[in-house]
């Protein structure tokens, strides 16, 4: 009984005390529920841009961030790791300069694999009877290429460190499972086999293990194979360009001050980062691209799509109920008084909008990374921006839908 009044009370004093904005929305059902469906659209669209560009820079950062060094060593003329290298030289020099314990080389470099389902008994005997200038393609996509000596691993992936010793023998190399499916279907065959063997760039290779890296919007997939092996495929002359230089400090010793010292001992054209830094980098410059560019226009037309929706459905409410408005402004109530009002629909759209809108993404963001086999995840940092964007995007709506209300005058209305 004590619950049943209770109960009862409450729903007395939310009759009594109900805000006048909820109140003019759930009069009419259909059309609060045409809103929400609205609203909602719209944060899908937000969050579905967000997401690609979330993708599109936070993948980029895939190899800087499975680096294992303390200082790194780049081109200060490439535009990111992979395209552009620096003499080896400077990184004997740097592992000259007092606290620098280890300076490991890492080579970048891109090629053409060959789904193996497509390689033939006849294609390989054709390879084998080629001329050796001769070129030989069979449908080849690009992957890229991440190669060190196997004495001083630059990767902090455990997988890698743990099959070392399987890239030892020339011609082999570790496959990232998390490769695009137009590879083939290698991690498949070598649970199958024990060995799986194609073509990269018109040369046999043999994968002899797996790894767990990830692919992006630019990088298909990669393979980690030792220095001797990158020399069959570049040539032995290919050692003495580097793409990142991966120091490791001795213990003890202080970052800032080995990072002045290189500072000064290596030449401008050398660029001494952090892991943060390097990454950083990277992101800045796939950012400076025009898909970074379309990515952030998609969302600001889900963002304009919103407006004209809640702008909608406030103006139409504001004209259906204009009599009670004006009775309203007759009884005293300033214009700012029915901005709130108006303000009030727009909020309680936002909320309801969003909840729905933010269930649906994940469902989009599975679809997509299904899809695409690159890992999108709903990160909290682009919740809060989606809804905050949301409540913006109600209140400029209503600020715009209010300018009907604002022109009535009740002499006019009655």
């Amino acid at each position: 009984m004590k619950r049943f009044k209770g109960r009862r009370s409450l729903r007395i004093w939310w009759q009594t005390y109900k805000p006048l904005g909820w109140a003019q929305l759930s009069h009419r059902k259909i059309r609060l529920l045409v809103a929400i469906i609205g609203v909602a659209f719209a944060n899908i669209l937000i969050f579905t841009q967000l997401g690609l560009r979330a993708m599109l820079f936070d993948g980029v950062t895939l190899v800087p961030d499975h680096l294992q060094g303390d200082l790194f060593l780049v081109s200060a003329y490439a535009p990111n790791i992979d395209l552009g290298t620096f003499p080896k030289i400077y990184l004997y020099q740097a592992d000259a300069v007092d606290g620098v314990a280890i300076a490991s080389p890492l080579y970048i470099e891109f090629a053409d694999w060959v789904n193996p389902q497509e390689l033939t008994p006849e294609a390989i005997a054709a390879l084998d009877e080629a001329a050796p200038e001769s070129t030989f393609q069979l449908f080849p996509n690009s992957v890229k290429i991440l190669a060190f000596n196997p004495t001083q691993p630059v990767l902090s992936i455990p997988e890698v460190d743990q099959q070392i010793d399987r890239i030892s023998t020339p011609g082999t190399v570790l496959y990232d499972r998390l490769g695009q499916e137009k590879f083939g279907p290698i991690a498949t065959l070598f649970e199958q086999h024990g060995r799986v063997t194609t073509l990269m760039d018109n040369q046999r290779v043999s994968v002899t293990g797996l790894f767990s890296l990830g692919s992006t919007l630019f990088d298909n997939g990669h393979l980690v194979m030792s220095d001797w092996t990158y020399t069959q495929w570049f040539g032995v002359e290919s050692l003495e360009q580097v793409s990142v230089g991966v120091l490791t400090l001795e213990a003890g010793a202080d970052r800032a001050t080995v990072r002045q010292t290189l500072a000064a001992t290596l030449p401008n054209s050398i660029n001494i980062l952090t892991q943060s830094e390097l990454a950083a980098a990277e992101q800045a410059f796939r950012a400076s691209l025009p898909n970074g560019k379309i990515l952030n226009f998609g969302a600001m037309m889900g963002f304009i799509v919103g407006i004209v929706i809640v702008y909608q459905v406030l103006y139409t409410d504001i004209s259906d109920h204009l009599p009670e408005y004006a009775t309203l402004k007759a009884m005293g109530y300033s214009d700012r008084r029915l901005l709130w009002v108006v303000l009030q629909e727009a909020i309680v759209l936002a909320v309801m909008g969003f909840i729905p809108g933010y269930l649906a993404s994940y469902g989009v963001y599975h679809l997509l990374t299904v899809l695409t086999r690159i890992p999108l995840v709903m990160k909290t940092q682009v919740a809060i921006t989606v809804f905050l964007l949301t409540l913006v995007m109600c209140g400029l709506s209503g600020a715009i839908a209010m300018n009907k209300l604002r022109s009535a005058d009740p002499a006019d209305v009655f």
